[in-house]
C-alpha cells in the first residue's frame, strides 16, 4: 500500500465553507450532522459506536438482509467494470462486503467511498483495498447537501465508462426528506442502480415502533459522540444536560424523528472565528436527529421524488431495510 493518498476535497468542503455552516449551526442553535464527524477523534467515536450498536454489527439477520442485497446487484451486473460510489461510506465495511460480491463475478471494479469526512473517506478506503486495487478506489471528500450541481461533479470523476452502483447507508435518517431525495435523484441515471438503507420503526404501531428504538440512541456512547462537538467548542459538560425525545414533524408528512438537545442549565459564552456566542440557563441547542421510517413510508417518499423500489430486504426485527431502487 503506497504511503502517499490522493484524496479529491471538492469546494464544499473548503475552509470558507465550512466555516460557514459551523457558525450558521450555531446561530441558528441547529447543528449540521457533518461537525459530529470533523475530527479524527469523532470519527473514531462514531466507528466504536456503530461497533457496539448498529444492527448490521449486532444482528446476524441484519447483516443477512445487506449480504442478500449485495448478492441480487452482483447477479444483475452482467457488465464490467462496475464502480461502486458510496454516499456517506462511513467505515466502508458495508460497500467493501458489495465490492466483493462484484469482485468476485471476474470484472473490474473501481471504488469511490465519499463522506464530508477527509478520515472516513480514508477509513472507507483502506477497508476497501482487501478488495479494489489502490488505482482504483477514488476518495471523495464533499458535502452533497450544499453542492448545486452533483451529477457535474461525477460526471468529470474517474471510471467514466463504468456502470455504476450508488450506496446510500444509514444515511437518510440524518437528512430532511425534502432536502437529500433531490439530491440523490440528480445524481443517478437511468441506468444507474442505487442501494439505500433506512432504520425502521418496527412492529405495526408506528409511534410504539419509535418509541421502542429510542435507547439505540440514549445511550452512553452516543451521548459522548454528540457532547464532542460542544465540548471542543468550551462548553463544560456541568453546563447542562443532554436529553432524548420523539418529535413529530408536520412538515415531512408525520414523519416522526429522535432529537438530541443540550439544555444549559448555567450560562457559556464561547468565540468561534471572532464571534460571540451566548447561552444562558434554559436556552437549547439542537445536537442531532434521526427519522425513523416504516418500509411503506420510505416507498412513499422515494416514489415523490422519482425514484421506484423495485427490491427490498426487511430484517426479522423491523428495525433496518435495504431498498434496490432506480429512477422511474
Amino acid at each position: 500500500m503506497s504511503s502517499l493518498v490522493n484524496v479529491a476535497i471538492h469546494a464544499s468542503q473548503s475552509p470558507e465553507n465550512v466555516r460557514r455552516d459551523l457558525l450558521e449551526s450555531l446561530r441558528t442553535r441547529r447543528v449540521n450532522h457533518k461537525f459530529h464527524y470533523d475530527s479524527v477523534k469523532q470519527t473514531n467515536q462514531w466507528l466504536a459506536l456503530h461497533q457496539a450498536c448498529s444492527p448490521s454489527r449486532e444482528d446476524a439477520d441484519c447483516a443477512a438482509a445487506y449480504d442478500r442485497a449485495f448478492a441480487a446487484v452482483a447477479k444483475q451486473t452482467s457488465t464490467f467494470p462496475v464502480h461502486v460510489i458510496g454516499l456517506g461510506c462511513g467505515g466502508g465495511q458495508k460497500d467493501t462486503r458489495l465490492l466483493k460480491q462484484l469482485h468476485a463475478r471476474g470484472g473490474e471494479v473501481f471504488y469511490t467511498p465519499s463522506d464530508v469526512s477527509v478520515a472516513m473517506a480514508l477509513a472507507a478506503r483502506r477497508t476497501a483495498l482487501q478488495v479494489v486495487a489502490e488505482e482504483n478506489c477514488f476518495p471523495l471528500v464533499w458535502d452533497l447537501i450544499s453542492t448545486a450541481n452533483p451529477a457535474g461533479i461525477l460526471a468529470g470523476h474517474h471510471a467514466l465508462q463504468a456502470g455504476r452502483v450508488f450506496t446510500f447507508f444509514g444515511m437518510i435518517p440524518n437528512f430532511e426528506p425534502e432536502a437529500i431525495l433531490p439530491k440523490l435523484y440528480a445524481l443517478t441515471r437511468p441506468e444507474d442502480t442505487l442501494l439505500f438503507s433506512a432504520n425502521l420503526a418496527p412492529g405495526p404501531d408506528y409511534a410504539t415502533g419509535v418509541e421502542k428504538i429510542l435507547p439505540q440512541y440514549d445511550n452512553p456512547l452516543t451521548r459522548d459522540w454528540l457532547l464532542t462537538f460542544l465540548l471542543d467548542l468550551g462548553v463544560e459538560r456541568g453546563d447542562g444536560e443532554l436529553r432524548f425525545s420523539i418529535e413529530t414533524s408536520p412538515a415531512e408528512g408525520g414523519l416522526k424523528r429522535v432529537l438530541a438537545r443540550f439544555h444549559f442549565s448555567h450560562a457559556r459564552e464561547f468565540v468561534v472565528e471572532e464571534e460571540r456566542f451566548c447561552f444562558a440557563n434554559g436556552d437549547t441547542i439542537q445536537l442531532f436527529f434521526s427519522y425513523r421510517y416504516t418500509p411503506e413510508l420510505v416507498r412513499a417518499n422515494l416514489a415523490a421524488h422519482g425514484l421506484k423500489v423495485s427490491d427490498e430486504w426487511i430484517t426479522g426485527s423491523g428495525e433496518e431495510g435495504v431498498f434496490l431502487c432506480r429512477r422511474a
